[in-house]
């Protein structure tokens, strides 16, 4: 879905998707999984719903929403493109890489390029510390990245 749905129409889904979850034991966690599912973001309309719901205060429920960064409070480009920052990557360049790849998208970390297109987030180990520097991309992963390789993985989406 899109951010173009009004704040009644995201009240009464996010309503649907706490009624379905709020039995489970734990239930907060698959409740935000599953509003983002549903709007490709966790609109701030939606907070005081699952906190409602739950009995729990928005502060609560924000907290928990922020501090797990694959929660968006805003909806993300049509691709998105994640940059490992672990120490591995670290060691092997990623953050000269990560410079570069901010200045040819034109936006710095959680940002999204004017037209939409390409979303950039920072990650801490995608698993590849063997074949550092590493990116994914819409679930793709990319090893050893160097100027080449951030050519070939930005050239499938015309940037």
């Amino acid at each position: 879905m899109t951010a173009h749905l009004s704040a009644a129409t995201i009240r009464s889904l996010t309503q649907d998707i706490v009624t379905t979850h709020q039995a489970l034991e734990g239930p907060l966690l698959p409740i935000l999984h599953a509003v983002q599912e549903a709007f490709g973001y966790v609109p701030q309309d939606a907070l005081p719903v699952i906190a409602d719901g739950l009995n729990l205060s928005r502060a609560e429920v924000h907290g928990v929403m922020s501090f797990y960064h694959d929660f968006r409070p805003e909806p993300a480009g049509r691709h998105v493109l994640k940059v490992c920052r672990a120490e591995a990557c670290q060691s092997m360049g990623t953050d000269a890489l990560a410079e570069k790849l901010k200045q040819r998208l034109g936006i710095d970390w959680h940002g999204t390029t004017k037209d939409g297109d390409v979303t950039l987030e920072p990650v801490y180990c995608l698993g590849l510390c063997a074949q550092s520097p590493a990116a994914m991309l819409d679930g793709e992963l990319y090893a050893r990245l160097d100027d080449d390789g951030i050519d070939e993985m930005l050239g499938g989406i015309g940037k």
